[in-house]
């Protein structure tokens, strides 16, 4: 009875490469069945998930998304936002398509600063603890720098 649930196992889960296996192992004991029928599938997974568009070759490269250009404190500056791949975006305070993870990528008088997204409620905001983004009116975003004192850089979109 074993070994028929396991042949029938081997021929649904690998296919005729893993068939051919366990008919030749069809009267060896039960515990080598099990593992021919594990390597078989071990051996196959690769195909079955890219078969079923989650292997490594289905997953696309993330997509960047298009830089937006401002003026900040009278020098352009350039803000690109990544979702990042620390958490999921199925997390519930996805807020405006950027979870929990995602990042801002600003270029700025010759800086490039990162910041990550942080877990306020509301619009999208980014900090390091030291610069702070927020896109509560995209086309007015929020940029600050805290040195002891908090310096405002008053920014608007190029049109």
């Amino acid at each position: 009875m074993a070994q028929k649930l396991i042949r029938r196992l081997g021929r649904e889960l690998c296919g005729e490469f893993c068939n051919e296996w366990v008919h030749a192992l069809g009267r060896a004991s039960q515990s080598i069945l099990s593992l021919a029928l594990v390597l078989c599938c071990l051996a196959a997974a690769p195909a079955l998930a890219q078969a079923a568009g989650t292997g490594p070759a289905a997953v696309a490269a993330p997509t960047r998304a298009p830089a937006v250009r401002y003026i900040c404190g009278g020098d352009p500056l350039l803000a690109r936002t990544e979702n990042g791949a620390v958490d999921a975006v199925a997390i519930p305070n996805t807020s405006a398509g950027t979870p929990p993870g995602a990042f801002v990528v600003l270029e700025w008088r010759g800086i490039s600063l990162q910041l990550p997204r942080t877990n306020n409620a509301g619009p999208p905001s980014y900090t390091d603890g030291r610069w702070w983004w927020s896109l509560e009116n995209p086309d007015q975003p929020r940029f600050r720098l805290r040195r002891g004192a908090i310096e405002d850089f008053p920014c608007s979109r190029e049109p």
